[in-house]
């Protein structure tokens, strides 16, 4: 059971143990030997990393706990639906998709996890370290927390940086070694990290640009691959152009695509494409 979505792993204690050691480095030892927790700089900098790490921990929390989305019970594609444009079929047979596991149909860009054990709306991936799949439902939470992480990665390496550069008076360095040897080790730990998470992220918005999921995009090489070969050119489906794109994920509210809340556009049954946009407003 302790694999299921809900429940807490070992990898979750990992990230929870990763926040709590890098705070502690950063605001309890890099900021006092670097500004000092005294001055009023010192005090802005440790309050403004710990709501950095705050928001960090929200997003996680929330990323860990809520579902990312369920196939009604009895789910049936409505192929005479004039509003849908786009049916996903098979690639062998061309027949509507069906889960065998599950025993219904498949709304568009849902699949199957095995670590889940049940379809999942609009999956992009299982992620061992938040123990729950990433789909419809917490994907822009799952974003949040990644861009909060990075953020917060950098400014922590900022200010360890910092701290291991200033100069220590010559009285107070013995009591100080042992300070440094810790936010040395921190740093080591969190460069890899920082830049793991920065091309997560970075990865992740070149898909929202393309409003794409990663099976999206893996589907979408052997697609255009098979369109090159035929002579045809292959465009994403689901493509609606930058803006659209980023609405869809991020929810039409500008002021709450940085809140750790699920406003993502649809019940991720159906969804828009460019086949709904005319022609002249379609993306290039």
């Amino acid at each position: 059971m302790a694999g299921r979505p809900g429940y807490l792993t070992l990898p979750i204690f990992s990230v929870l143990a990763a926040i709590g050691y890098v705070y502690y480095t950063a605001v309890f030892l890099a900021v006092p030997r670097w500004l000092g927790l005294a001055t009023a700089a010192g005090v802005a900098n440790a309050a403004a990393f710990t709501a950095l790490a705050a928001a960090c921990l929200a997003t996680y929390a929330v990323a860990v706990r809520r579902d990312p989305g369920r196939v009604p019970p009895g789910f049936v594609p409505d192929v005479e639906d004039a509003v849908s444009t786009v049916h996903e079929i098979k690639r062998k047979g061309g027949d509507l998709r069906y889960c065998q596991k599950c025993s219904h149909y498949k709304p568009p860009r849902a699949h199957h996890c095995r670590v889940c054990k049940r379809c999942v709306l609009k999956m992009d991936h299982h992620c061992i370290w938040i123990n729950n799949c990433v789909g419809h439902e917490n994907y822009k939470i799952f974003l949040v927390f990644v861009l909060y992480a990075v953020v917060a990665s950098f400014y922590a390496m900022i200010l360890i940086i910092g701290s291991v550069l200033h100069s220590v008076p010559k009285d107070e360095q013995s009591s100080n070694d042992s300070s440094r040897t810790s936010i040395i080790i921190c740093g080591v730990i969190l460069s890899p990290l920082a830049l793991a998470l920065a091309v997560l992220l970075g990865w992740h918005i070149y898909l929202i640009l393309q409003n794409k999921t990663t099976i999206e995009y893996h589907e979408g090489v052997r697609a255009m691959w098979l369109a090159e070969k035929g002579g045809d050119l292959y465009h994403h489906p689901y493509d609606l152009g930058v803006y659209e794109n980023l609405i869809s994920v991020l929810g039409p509210n500008i002021f709450c695509w940085l809140c750790p809340v699920s406003n993502t556009v649809g019940n991720g049954l159906r969804y828009r494409t460019s086949y709904d946009i005319p022609l002249s407003t379609q993306p290039i």
